[in-house]
């Protein structure tokens, strides 16, 4: 278990095939397949986690678990997105849910995607295809964000630092959906490959 700093941003894809076709372009290699993705947050009664910026996830993605905790950075954020991320992997999700709830914290959001990885030497790429629409991540040192951006086509003015909850609960005052949780049953979307309905930047 460690902890680092966790720099990136996100975006909205407009076309995930010609994404993944730039990315094969530039050099980067696929690490990790198209994999299902299944978070669930969680706070204590009152939600103190939220209202100091921190988050605790329990993640499974494919048969793998990590358990997950987020501050924000001391730095001022700018264009970017910097937390402090320590996280460590489980190996029993269910007993450590349980663990969580014995421990009075209760979950507090969910939401599902599915994921593929994509990597080069200084940083990587990551593809999520969510019930409210396709996103991708960049992480890595702040140049290097800005400059795989600009190479993928994206203007700073694109860059989203909310978290997929965040986007959520905008999207929900968008389209008026009933949804509590990102999830494609919830939702009522089936994963297609192609871009949902979104909130704007």
């Amino acid at each position: 278990m460690s902890s680092s700093r966790e720099i990136e941003i996100k975006f909205r894809i407009a076309n995930l095939n010609s994404l993944v076709d730039r990315l094969r372009h530039l050099g980067l290699e696929q690490v990790t397949p198209r994999t299902h993705e299944m978070n669930t947050l969680f706070d204590l009664p009152g939600r103190p986690l939220r209202a100091r910026g921190d988050l605790l996830r329990l993640r499974k993605y494919g048969e793998s678990w990590v358990l997950t905790h987020k501050a924000k950075s001391k730095e001022k954020d700018g264009p970017h997105k910097t937390r402090i991320e320590t996280e460590t992997r489980v190996e029993n999700g269910e007993k450590m849910g349980a663990i969580l709830r014995a421990l009075q914290f209760e979950p507090s959001f969910r939401y599902e995607k599915f994921r593929a990885e994509w990597k080069v030497n200084k940083g990587h790429v990551v593809i999520d295809e969510t019930p409210i629409g396709n996103f991708a991540e960049i992480e890595g040192p702040p140049e290097w964000i800005d400059s795989m951006a600009r190479d993928l086509s994206v203007s700073p003015k694109d860059y989203i630092t909310e978290t997929y909850a965040g986007l959520f609960f905008a999207w929900k005052k968008q389209t008026g959906n009933p949804a509590q949780e990102m999830t494609f049953e919830a939702v009522g979307k089936e994963c297609t490959g192609e871009d949902a309905r979104a909130p704007k930047s």
